[in-house]
C-alpha cells in the first residue's frame, strides 16, 4: 500500500510541476517580489514593514491558486475524463488515492512556496530605497538576476538537447538556483565581504513564511475535499469562499462562540445562534493563526513555541478534512 502511495503521490507531484498554471502563477510571484521594494517606497514612513506585508501576501495568495488549481487538475479532470478509472482498477483503494493526490499537490504546493520565500528574503534583504542617498544592494541583484538568467539558459538547452520538460526543468532549477543564491547572501553583506553577521536575514520572515505554508496544507486539503465532489468552477468558489471566510473567523464566529450558554440573558435564539457559531470555529478553518500582520507593526517577533501550536492544528484540521474526502469519495460513483 506505502509502494502504491508513494508513486500516486510522485506522479501527482510531477503533472502538478507541468501544468502550464502552476509555472505562470509562480512567474506572476516572482515579479511581483522584484517589484515590491519599489511599490513600497511610495509610503510616508514603515516601508520595510509594508515590503513585508506584501511579500507575505504574495506567498498567501500564490500558494492558494496554486493548491485550487492543482487539485482540480489532478482530481477533478480526472474524474471528468474517465481516467481514474483506470487508476481505481489497479487495484488501488480510494482512501490511497485522497491521501496520495493530497501529498502530491502539497509538495508542489511547497515547492512553488519555496521559490516565493526565497526571493522574499532577497527583496527584504535588498530593502526599499527609502531615500535618494539609499544604493542598490548588488548582491541581491546578483545572486537573484542572475540565478534568473541561468535558470532560462539551462532549461532551454535541456529541453532543446534533451527534451526535458520546459516549465518542469525551469522550476526545480529555479528553486535549486535561488537556493544557492540565498545560501550566498547568508554569508556575504553588502559590501561583497564575508560577514555572516551582518546578511539582514531574520527569523521572523522565515518562521512567518512557515506559518503561510502550514496555511496552504489546509488549503490543500479542502481543494482535495471540494474536488472529489465538484467540478472546476465549484471548487475554486467554495475554496476561495472558505479562504476569505477563515481570514475573518474570529470575527464571524469567535466572538460569538466565546459567549456562556447558561448566561440568563441570552433568550433561545441567541443560544442558537451561539451554538452555530461554534460549530462554525469547528468547520472553517482559523486562517488567522498564520498570518503574523499585527506582528509586523507590533513586535516584530514570532515565537517557536507559537509555531508548534499552529502545526498542530494544522495536522488535526488536516485529518479531519482527509478523513471527510475519503467519505465523500467512497459514495461518489466513477465512470
Amino acid at each position: 500500500m506505502l509502494n502504491r502511495l508513494l508513486i500516486i503521490s510522485k506522479n501527482t507531484f510531477i503533472e502538478t510541476l507541468r501544468q502550464p498554471v502552476y509555472a505562470i502563477i509562480i512567474a506572476f510571484a516572482l515579479l511581483l517580489m522584484v517589484l515590491a521594494p519599489t511599490i513600497s517606497m511610495y509610503t510616508l514612513d514603515e516601508d520595510i514593514k509594508l515590503l513585508r506585508e506584501l511579500g507575505l501576501s504574495t506567498l498567501f495568495l500564490a500558494g492558494l491558486f496554486i493548491a485550487v488549481f492543482s487539485a482540480t487538475g489532478a482530481i477533478t479532470e480526472e474524474i471528468e475524463t474517465g481516467t481514474i478509472t483506470t487508476v481505481l482498477s489497479k487495484p488501488i483503494s480510494r482512501p490511497v488515492f485522497v491521501v496520495g493526490k493530497f501529498v502530491g499537490l502539497t509538495g508542489a504546493v511547497a515547492l512553488a512556496h519555496l521559490i516565493g520565500t526565497l526571493a522574499y528574503l532577497m527583496a527584504v534583504r535588498h530593502g526599499v530605497l527609502e531615500r535618494a542617498s539609499d544604493e542598490v544592494d548588488w548582491t541581491v541583484i546578483a545572486a537573484g538576476g542572475g540565478a534568473i538568467l541561468l535558470t532560462i539558459a539551462l532549461t532551454a538547452f535541456l529541453n532543446y538537447v534533451y527534451d526535458w520538460h520546459f516549465s518542469a526543468t525551469g522550476i526545480t532549477l529555479t528553486a535549486i538556483l535561488l537556493g544557492i543564491g540565498s545560501l550566498f547572501l547568508a554569508v556575504v553583506d553588502r559590501e561583497w565581504k564575508i560577514n555572516p553577521a551582518g546578511n539582514e536575514f531574520q527569523a521572523f520572515d522565515i518562521y512567518a513564511s512557515i506559518l503561510l505554508l502550514l496555511a496552504l496544507i489546509t488549503i490543500v486539503a479542502l481543494a482535495v475535499l471540494f474536488s472529489t465532489r465538484f467540478n472546476v468552477v465549484l471548487t475554486l468558489t467554495c475554496c476561495v469562499g472558505v479562504f476569505l471566510l477563515g481570514l475573518i473567523s474570529d470575527w464571524v464566529f469567535g466572538r460569538f462562540a466565546a459567549r456562556s450558554l447558561s448566561d440568563p440573558a441570552y433568550e433561545w435564539l441567541d443560544q442558537i445562534g451561539i451554538i452555530l457559531a461554534r460549530v462554525g470555529t469547528v468547520l472553517v478553518p482559523n486562517l488567522q493563526i498564520y498570518w503574523v500582520s499585527d506582528a509586523i507593526y507590533e513586535t516584530g517577533v514570532v515565537p517557536a513555541g507559537y509555531l508548534l501550536i499552529a502545526l498542530g492544528y494544522t495536522a488535526l484540521y488536516t485529518a479531519g478534512i482527509l478523513a471527510l474526502s475519503i467519505a465523500f469519495f467512497q459514495k461518489r460513483q466513477i465512470g
